[in-house]
């Protein structure tokens, strides 16, 4: 595994920003968010159809004025492929990473990747999994042998499940009481999860629309990593504190990892009462490494049968 395949570790908790507000370059620069690893600045669904011109006159002033950020990824959530064609000829567009692409088909992929031909920085993309078609696992498929071609495939960063389009469909409303692996879009995150993780894409995990149930966010993103998905959607900073020391990797997780990819271990072996066999448990070691080089070793995170307390916030408004 390269590190190039675990590039999307670096994501964190994503925070969703409209480019309506008159804060972009500050957040950018990461002066009112030092902690922050990445930041979507969205074009879409947060902005109404009235001030998608606002919005995209923010960026345009916004972009020439952002700094280098080491650690920092910065996107833009276009609306449309005008919308991308648009801010793709505003100076200082070299400043972002890539863009967020909404309600990706087999169908409308390649419209998004024509807008980027001729463009010298090599912008990467995250397509969003949020039509009616992220229900259908044949149409998924088809996506998929559609990304994983030569000319595609280096652009993917990661795969985005918009989980409340995703509820839209079904006309239902989550309620912040419960999971969304307790809802109907949970089977339908596991069957996205087995479509595209065992090709190498990673997926990140919806919005948790609660802001006041951290408790309810903190077993959700457990059960996120449970299946495999990393990176979460973030809609204030405090939930990115939550997410992020979820993040974190439990000291005898480390040591598991670390003895799996020892050149020297065994074909199978046992610590901490747990069955290792490198063979297969060797992908999840490298990135269970590499998570904690990012987030750090700490013995109080917990699992999915641990009491899931609120973690406090890392980031601070």
């Amino acid at each position: 595994m390269t590190a190039q395949d675990l590039r999307h570790l670096e994501l964190g908790a994503s925070l969703y920003v409209p480019a309506t507000r008159d804060d972009l370059v500050g957040i950018a620069n990461r002066r009112k968010l030092p902690g922050l690893r990445s930041v979507i600045f969205c074009t879409e669904d947060a902005v109404r159809t009235d001030d998608v011109d606002k919005a995209l006159r923010n960026l345009e002033a916004a972009l020439p004025r952002m700094e280098a950020a080491p650690g920092l990824l910065r996107f833009v959530r276009v609306r449309n492929t005008h919308v991308m064609g648009r801010v793709l000829q505003m100076p200082g567009v070299s400043r972002l990473d890539g863009f967020v692409l909404p309600k990706i088909t087999a169908q409308n992929l390649s419209r998004y990747l024509d807008q980027m031909s001729g463009h010298d920085k090599g912008f990467v993309v995250m397509p969003t999994l949020e039509t009616a078609e992220a229900f259908d696992a044949v149409e998924m498929r088809r996506l998929r042998d559609l990304m994983s071609e030569s000319a595609v495939r280096p652009r993917i960063l990661s795969l985005r499940i918009g989980g409340n389009d995703l509820f839209g469909l079904l006309g239902v409303r989550r309620s912040p009481h419960r999971t969304i692996y307790e809802t109907a879009v949970g089977h339908t995150i596991a069957m996205l999860a087995s479509t595209f993780r065992p090709h190498g894409f990673n997926l990140t995990a919806p919005v948790f629309e609660a802001m006041d149930r951290p408790d309810v966010l903190a077993r959700e993103v457990v059960q996120d990593l449970d299946h495999g998905l990393f990176g979460k959607t973030a809609i204030h900073p405090e939930q990115a504190g939550v997410i992020e020391s979820l993040y974190a990797v439990r000291p005898e997780d480390l040591e598991m990892a670390a003895a799996i990819v020892d050149p020297d271990a065994p074909a199978v072996f046992r610590m901490h009462g747990t069955m290792c066999e490198p063979a297969t448990h060797r992908r999840a070691a490298a990135a269970t490494l590499a998570r904690a080089s990012l987030y750090g070793v700490s013995s109080d995170v917990p699992t999915c049968e641990d009491d899931l307390a609120p973690r406090g916030p890392r980031l601070v408004a």
